[in-house]
């Protein structure tokens, strides 16, 4: 059987039965689908049941992925099947939607959006579904409960988590954010591209989509979802740069704060304190802290009467494929850490 080879025919008992969940991918051959690959093998619950990659069928894995040689003997299809409890989309944007439209999924498969297809509210029902924003560090709950997940983008989730401790302190009503943030190359997927050759690339950084990005909408989703639907937020002023490195977003999120110094100082104090992944800083922090890893660390500076929100997070990992295994895991009543306890590289 072409689409896995770990089994000579379709398991059909029941989850409890077997001891692990059967996840199929569509569109694995790109990096989020690399990474998701990566972590799925290691994954002590998890048996992966396909890889689908309509220009790589019948390839080994590390054909294309060249670091998994070695890791598995799995092939490429063609084609999707429904034995499986969840099923990841990995393509490009507006292929989970096509996909949800043009099949008959059976109700008892849960999927992950890794795209952008169903992350606004105005986008998350489709054919009886409904898609929970998985975030979990706001959507915990409602992640656990999920059948469908639309996966956070990559910008959004850097910043959200920088900025949603202090929408939900009232220290962004009315406040005007003004937001950079840069990202390496992985951010633009493996297509190539004028500004993602290396030539291009190396020694050099420029902005792009300038106030405009498309994850914009989801972040102040959020941020309205912490604050409060009657608050009066102020739009995020957002500018992204492409940065000369390959994994990785910094985020440095400005904005001015009325009433005491210590009300910012509580409000960020008292967050995070329960989460696994999202970790705050006393001191400067920087890309390597969290390249290779699922986390996001934050650190804040004030002077004077304005505030900086330090984030960072790997693209790859919490800003994608390492949050849809984090979200998969709440799916599923696993250990929300199963499979995510990477080392950052370090060096």
């Amino acid at each position: 059987m072409e689409e896995s080879q770990t089994n000579s025919a379709f398991d059909t008992s029941p989850l409890g039965a077997r001891g692990v969940i059967r996840a199929g991918i569509i569109g694995g051959a790109g990096y989020t689908g690399g990474e998701l690959i990566r972590l799925l093998i290691n994954h002590t619950e998890v048996e992966i049941a396909f890889v689908q990659s309509g220009s790589n069928a019948g390839n080994v894995l590390s054909k294309v992925h060249t670091d998994l040689i070695g890791e598995t003997d799995i092939l490429f299809s063609a084609t999707h099947h429904y034995d499986v409890d969840v099923i990841f989309f990995c393509a490009g944007h507006g292929e989970a939607k096509k996909f949800v439209q043009e099949n008959d999924i059976p109700s008892h498969i849960k999927l992950i959006d890794i795209g952008n297809d169903f992350r606004l509210a105005a986008d998350a029902s489709i054919k009886g579904r409904n898609f929970v924003y998985g975030l979990p560090e706001i959507n915990r709950v409602a992640i656990e409960q999920a059948a469908s997940v639309a996966n956070p983008g990559c910008f959004a989730t850097a910043i959200q988590l920088g900025l949603l401790p202090f929408a939900k302190a009232g220290l962004l009503d009315n406040v005007d954010v003004y937001t950079t943030g840069i990202t390496g190359s992985t951010g633009a997927g493996q297509s190539l591209s004028a500004t993602s050759h290396f030539s291009w690339r190396a020694n050099n950084i420029s902005p792009y989509k300038t106030l405009t990005h498309q994850h914009l909408g989801e972040i102040m989703q959020s941020l309205h979802q912490e604050a409060g639907s009657d608050a009066s937020l102020a739009a995020i002023n957002f500018v992204p740069w492409r940065g000369d490195f390959s994994r990785g977003i910094f985020i440095s999120s400005t904005f001015k704060f009325k009433g005491e110094k210590q009300a910012v100082i509580d409000a960020f104090e008292t967050a995070y304190n329960n989460e696994p992944f999202t970790k705050k800083s006393s001191s400067a922090i920087h890309l390597k802290q969290v390249v290779n890893t699922n986390k996001c660390v934050i650190n804040i500076e004030i002077v004077s009467s304005t505030i900086v929100v330090h984030s960072v997070i790997d693209n790859l990992l919490k800003g994608a494929s390492g949050q849809a295994v984090q979200n998969m895991n709440l799916m599923f009543g696993f250990d929300e850490t199963l499979g995510l306890r990477l080392k950052p590289t370090g060096f």
